[in-house]
């Protein structure tokens, strides 16, 4: 019989694989189990015969006899798409299991599945733990950023190895820490994407900016330096290789269809949004850049009815787009903070955004070194636009913005995330906005009443206006 295993890990797709090597790198008895449905007949046998030098790693295709190998406590890191299959996997799972044993779904699941597998899994007698997980293949490998929601006990059960396996931040803490109850730690993995995709559309407009006059060794070198300070990140840095990237004779990005995809997550942070009556404007902009360029054909056919600007002469200050693009990023955290910090008072989370910044510092695809200082920010205030170093940066680079936005606008580019980022700016630095006459329209048609500004606020009014 072979000895015990203190963690066990269910599916062994990209993701799995790779978060398996890294425990059983840092030297964690661990027992690995896979499907044997058609087409993953051989993916067990296939990853014990890469890396049979791990005398530490069991492999299974018997989820009885997985189970059995593990040490009680069981603990369980489930590594499948999120989705159903969760629910069928759990229906497996739960029944085979013992009061106390944990299983942490480490997949992209939506925040209130999670909620509700917390509460089936409970009411069992189960720990269930949602865990967002970021960094890519590579970062499961090597070290992602780990974002655990659910009871604090059944936290402290499996903190051993998922701290150890978590990347380390600046001063060599693991970006792994405890967030909250229930789906509070799939939440903010689900806020991280939608900061993901802003920063992704952001950095694609700066590249449609840019590529008017500039070759790509250009604008791979102006984005180099831009990396060596305030505006350094990890997709900064991958853009920079993939401006460099050839195939051939080609530049391998000339060759890229320009249609994105996208797999939900993003979208899901917009109605959160909306759930919650916030203004996350960017996240959505990012969202529907997205939606629009899969309408390849008929953008092809409508681009016939227009004229690309003839003026090729000017180009974009590269000063005023660094400015700019800072300014953006600042407004896209400030936004998606402000979502995690009205989830946390609408379902009681007490959320640590000081914490969720650390460990987003490194491991994950939007650590930067903006997060650094957002770490510290955080210490004293909740709110970007309360933070004199924030606010101060935003008052300076206005100017920048708008320059680089009427650019856009000679040239005929959308810049979505750029224009968004300036009105949310605009309006939230606005004593007075037109609010006033939707609002009388609205007690004009259906009676829904208004304020007024020289009574109290607690007072409605309704007006016979006809």
């Amino acid at each position: 019989m072979e000895a015990k295993s203190v963690f066990g890990v269910y599916g062994l797709g990209v993701m799995g694989r790779s978060i398996s090597l890294n425990i059983a790198d840092k030297g964690y008895a661990l027992s690995v189990y896979n499907r044997t449905e058609a087409g993953e007949e051989t993916v067990v046998k296939d990853f014990m015969d890469s890396h049979g030098h791990m005398e530490n790693v069991q492999g299974f295709t018997d989820m009885k006899n997985f189970i059995a190998s593990l040490q009680r406590p069981r603990k369980i890191l489930i590594m499948i798409k999120a989705g159903p299959t969760v629910d069928l996997v759990l229906d497996q799972l739960i029944p085979l299991l013992s009061k106390g044993d944990v299983i942490i779904d480490g997949g992209n699941s939506h925040y209130l599945n999670t909620k509700r597998r917390y509460e089936l899994a409970g009411s069992r007698g189960i720990e269930f733990i949602g865990a967002g997980i970021s960094g890519g293949e590579e970062g499961a490998r090597k070290g992602p950023s780990i974002m655990p929601g659910g009871t604090k006990e059944s936290y402290d059960l499996v903190a051993g190895v998922l701290e150890t396996i978590a990347a380390p931040d600046v001063s060599g803490k693991t970006c792994c820490a405890y967030i909250g109850p229930d789906g509070s730690g799939h939440f903010i993995k689900m806020v991280h994407n939608g900061i993901e995709y802003v920063e992704m559309q952001l950095l694609a407009e700066v590249y449609a900016l840019m590529s008017i006059h500039m070759s790509y060794e250009e604008m791979a070198h102006t984005l180099e330096d831009w990396n060596q300070g305030e505006s350094s990140s990890y997709l900064l840095a991958i853009t920079i290789k993939i401006l460099r990237k050839r195939e051939g004779d080609a530049y391998l990005l000339d060759l890229i269809l320009d249609k994105a995809g996208n797999k939900g997550t993003g979208s899901w942070s917009s109605k959160a949004a909306l759930d919650l009556g916030l203004p996350c404007t960017m996240m959505s902009e990012a969202v529907f850049a997205r939606y629009i360029s899969s309408f390849k054909e008929r953008r092809e056919k409508y681009s016939k009815l227009t004229a690309p600007s003839r003026d090729q002469k000017q180009s974009p200050d590269l000063s005023h787009l660094r400015n700019a693009y800072q300014f953006a990023r600042v407004i896209n955290h400030q936004q998606g903070f402000q979502l995690m910090e009205m989830a946390s008072k609408t379902y009681g989370w007490k959320l640590n955004f000081s914490e969720i910044a650390r460990i987003w510092s490194n491991g994950c695809i939007i650590k930067s070194d903006l997060m650094n200082v957002l770490h510290d920010c955080f210490k004293e205030q909740s709110d970007l636009l309360d933070m004199p170093q924030m606010t101060d940066q935003l008052t300076k680079n206005e100017k920048a913005v708008k320059k680089v936005l009427a650019y856009g606008l000679e040239k005929r580019l959308s810049l979505h995330c750029f224009s968004s980022a300036y009105y949310y700016w605009v309006d939230m630095t606005t004593n007075k906005l037109p609010a006033n006459l939707i609002q009388a329209q609205r007690d004009f048609f259906g009676a829904h009443t208004y304020q007024r500004n020289d009574r109290s606020q607690d007072q409605f009014f309704h007006t016979r206006w006809e």
